[in-house]
């Protein structure tokens, strides 16, 4: 990730990784002092409570609960695809990538396996070997948005512009002014240098209910590059710690009304596909 949205774009606060070694008495005994993890056999799938406890922990939390999980049970639909978002979320591309894969090689057909291997391309900068299993994702399931818009985005960095339009028009025929898809779209434009192409379509994310926190964000960046500094001021304001939104309006500062854009919005680590 590049340093412009690995400032603004992450914003989850350093405070939660504190917890990541709490969690249900099941876990905490899981961690005896023992020097060698029990064997699969010896562990206990968890239940529906703690799985839900588990997805609203930090990314570290998640990753090391996931993990566990799929080891016990390789053909689990859900644990090892959540793993590989963790791993992502934590920034470990590549090993989540291997992830998705590994889910793959035992459940063939799991698309959202499918999704989190494209996604984990792309954010690794490879998203050619992602394109195979989004392609797969977007056959199995037609009418889901996620498929057609990650294509979209992986098209797009693979030099392959045409299709990536096709692919995001198809992603908003299904899911009408989506926000993920917008977003795509606008960071796309904002790698290629064209941040004035990128605002409109923000803004049209970021009026939408179901907008994040990240696209907001990028909003914010945006504005700031194109050189609209009062309003990008207000919006990090409000999303952000004080401290925290003065690093990143010191950046835009230094940047805004001169120079490049490209390495600014160099990142496809924030093109969250859903």
């Amino acid at each position: 990730m590049s340093p412009t949205l690995a400032r603004i774009a992450t914003v989850a606060p350093l405070a939660a990784v504190l917890i990541a070694l709490s969690g249900p008495v099941w876990a905490q005994q899981a961690a005896a002092p023992s020097a060698t993890p029990a064997p699969a056999s010896a562990r206990q799938l968890a239940t529906a409570q703690e799985r839900a406890a588990y997805d609203r922990s930090d990314a570290l939390s998640r990753q090391v609960f996931w993990s566990d999980q799929a080891d016990i049970n390789p053909m689990d639909p859900e644990a090892g695809v959540k793993a590989a978002q963790a791993l992502r979320d934590l920034g470990r591309f590549d090993q989540a990538a291997e992830m998705a894969q590994r889910v793959l090689l035992v459940q063939p057909a799991n698309v959202d396996a499918m999704l989190e291997s494209g996604r984990a391309h792309i954010a690794r900068g490879q998203a050619f070997y992602g394109i195979a299993d989004l392609e797969k994702a977007r056959d199995s399931r037609p009418n889901d948005w996620r498929s057609w818009s990650l294509l979209g985005t992986a098209y797009e960095q693979v030099r392959r512009p045409d299709d990536a339009r096709a692919a995001w028009a198809q992603a908003l025929a299904l899911s009408p002014d989506n926000p993920d898809v917008l977003t795509n779209m606008a960071v796309a434009s904002m790698t290629r240098g064209d941040t004035l192409a990128a605002e409109p379509l923000l803004r049209r994310a970021v009026a939408q209910p179901s907008a994040s926190l990240k696209v907001r964000l990028n909003l914010a960046l945006v504005l700031g590059l194109n050189g609209n500094m009062a309003e990008a001021e207000q919006m990090l304001r409000r999303d952000l710690p004080p401290e925290a939104a003065d690093r990143n309006l010191a950046w835009l500062r230094a940047r805004s009304g001169g120079g490049t854009t490209s390495d600014a919005s160099r990142t496809w680590g924030s093109l969250q596909g859903g």
